[in-house]
C-alpha cells in the first residue's frame, strides 16, 4: 500500500516489506511498509490479534529474544537498518513501555531508573547516575512525588506512577524512539489522563510509536495513524484524514464499531 504521509519530508524511522512469523509459511505481520517523521506521535490502531504488537516489537528487536519468531524486510532508524546494528544498541535506541507497569520489583525507584545502564555495562560516575536519575524522573513528571523515598521499591508506587517509572526507565538511556504497547490499558482513568499529558509533553523531544486499542486515545494523542487488519497495514495517514475520511472500507468499519 502506498504511505499518505508527505514523502518529502525526513523520516527517523522506516519500516520496508517488513514481515513477521510466529510459525513457518504464516504471516503475523505481512508486508508493511511505512515511514514515521521525528517528533510524531504515531497510533497504531486495529482489532485484537491483527499484528499491531507484533510490529511494535519488530522495531527494537524483541522479537529475536524467542527463537522461533523470523523477521524479515528491512527497519531503518535514522538511515541504518537495525538489522545490521548490535540488537542492545538497538534496544536503547528504541525504547520500550509495556501494557501494564512492570518496574523490576527487587530495586529502588533510583534503581529501576538507571537499570538499562547496568544491563549494558555502561559505567557512571555517583554524580552522573544522580544526573540520570532526576532528569529522568523530571521528565515524566515524577521527581516531586518520589525525590524522598529513592529508597523504596519500585512496587511501592501506584499503577499510574510505576506507569511513569517505567517510561522514565526508558527515557534514561536517551532513545531516539519511543515505543509504547498500550500504556495505559491497565490504569484507572486519571492516570490515564496523567500518561496522555505526558505524550503529549514528551513529543517534544522523542518521536512516539502507540499500540493502542483505544480509538478515542488514538485520535486525541496522535499525529498520524495506522490501521492494521488481519496482519497487514491497511491504510496509514494523518489522524484528522482517517477519523473523517478513511480511504479503505474496512478502516471505516473499524472506526464506526461495525467490527472490532
Amino acid at each position: 500500500m502506498e504511505n499518505t504521509v508527505n514523502l518529502n519530508e525526513q523520516y527517523i524511522l522506516e519500516l520496508k516489506d517488513v514481515s513477521v512469523s510466529y510459525t513457518p509459511g504464516k504471516n503475523a505481520v505481512n508486508m508493511v511498509n511505512a515511514n514515521i517523521r521525528e517528533n510524531t506521535v504515531t497510533a497504531i490502531m486495529g482489532p485484537s490479534g491483527c499484528g499491531k504488537s507484533t510490529l511494535l516489537r519488530a522495531i527494537n528487536r524483541m522479537h529475536e529474544l524467542y527463537p522461533d519468531i523470523e523477521t524479515t524486510g528491512e527497519i531503518l532508524l535514522k538511515g541504518k537498518n537495525i538489522f545490521d546494528m548490535n540488537p542492545m544498541k538497538v534496544r536503547r535506541l528504541a525504547g520500550m513501555v509495556f501494557q501494564r507497569p512492570n518496574p523490576f520489583p527487587t530495586m529502588s525507584i533510583y534503581d529501576n531508573v538507571i537499570a538499562g545502564y547496568k544491563l549494558n555495562n555502561i559505567k557512571l560516575s555517583k554524580t552522573e547516575r544522580d544526573e540520570v536519575v532526576e532528569s529522568s524522573l523530571r521528565s515524566v513528571a515524577l521527581w516531586d512525588e518520589v525525590k524522598d523515598s529513592m529508597n523504596k521499591k519500585g512496587t511501592f508506587l501506584s499503577g499510574g506512577q510505576q506507569q511513569r517509572l517505567c517510561i522514565a526507565r526508558a527515557l534514561a538511556l536517551k532513545p531516539e524512539l519511543l515505543l509504547m504497547d498500550e500504556p495505559t490499558s491497565a490504569l484507572d482513568p486519571i492516570s490515564t489522563n496523567r500518561v496522555e499529558e505526558l505524550i503529549f509533553e514528551l513529543k517534544k523531544e522523542y518521536t512516539i510509536v502507540i499500540v493502542t486499542h483505544n480509538m478515542s486515545q488514538a485520535a486525541r494523542l496522535s499525529d498520524n495513524s495506522m490501521f492494521m487488519y488481519l496482519g497487514e497495514l491497511v491504510e496509514y495517514g494523518t489522524t484528522k484524514q482517517m477519523f473523517t475520511k478513511p480511504k479503505d472500507k474496512r478502516t471505516e468499519d473499524y472506526l464506526t464499531g461495525v467490527f472490532s
